[in-house]
């Protein structure tokens, strides 16, 4: 009997900018934090691609290059950089509109992806604004949150999920980004079984509510948000963890 397709899954780490006059600081914490989540998908049965500094062209053709690839159930995608409202920065300091991925990804012209979910994690700035919290009272142990809509047209049998709020920062520091830290913890725990958008909404709490910004913004917060166009619950990283695995 035929074994399945592995799933795949992307991951793009941007550290060091050039072309940016000095005003783009090293993402120190970001390679490390990475490689572990690279280790995890490759634990959970993943074929991990796994790419450091890499410019705005080249993030490009990574998804080209996914086009002609062999596929299993899911396809999963990190990317963690500078950025802002709307788009990534290579490590060229050149932008790379995330519209411009998604429609990579198209049925149109990825027709391999149109009926496999794409899962985007997105650990990058959408602007400049700092979320200084709030204090509320919870009756209940997680928030339900609101519906979310986002102008990004995405393709179909897709769910994308942001660090952080339209126009605000996403906060990292030298063990890594509270977002990225979140995801890792979900994927390690037993939460990883969770149907995606429960997986979403845990990740969600988990920074919202455990989570603060140190150093300069001392006591900032963040809050994550995703958005979604999925036609059936998906459970993409329930696999059992293996002890050994290898990318590509």
């Amino acid at each position: 009997m035929a074994q399945p397709r592995q799933s795949r899954a992307l991951i793009i780490v941007n550290t060091n900018f050039c072309g940016s006059n000095g005003e783009l600081g090293t993402r120190r914490g970001a390679r490390r934090e990475a490689e572990k989540l690279s280790n995890t998908l490759s634990r959970l049965n993943y074929k991990v691609k796994l790419e450091h500094n890499k410019t705005a062209k080249e993030i490009e053709e990574l998804y080209q290059h996914e086009c002609g690839r062999e596929h299993g159930e899911h396809f999963v995608s990190i990317i963690s950089s500078h950025g802002e409202q709307g788009l990534v920065l290579g490590c060229d300091s050149e932008p790379v509109e995330l519209t411009r991925i998604f429609q990579i990804l198209s049925s149109n012209k990825c027709p391999v992806l149109t009926k496999i979910p794409k899962i985007f994690f997105i650990q990058a700035c959408r602007g400049s604004d700092l979320d200084q919290g709030v204090m509320v009272e919870c009756d209940s142990g997680e928030p339900v949150p609101d519906g979310f809509s986002d102008y990004l047209s995405i393709p179909p049998q897709t769910a994308v999920m942001f660090a952080c709020s339209p126009g605000y920062v996403a906060f990292r520091n030298i063990s890594g980004s509270m977002f990225l830290q979140a995801l890792l913890k979900v994927l390690e725990g037993e939460e990883r079984h969770l149907a995606l958008n429960r997986l979403m909404t845990r990740i969600n709490w988990e920074v919202a509510f455990c989570c603060q910004a140190r150093g300069t913004h001392q006591g900032c917060k963040e809050m994550p948000c995703f958005v979604t166009n999925l036609l059936q619950e998906v459970f993409p990283f329930s696999a059992p963890i293996a002890e050994g695995a290898g990318g590509v």
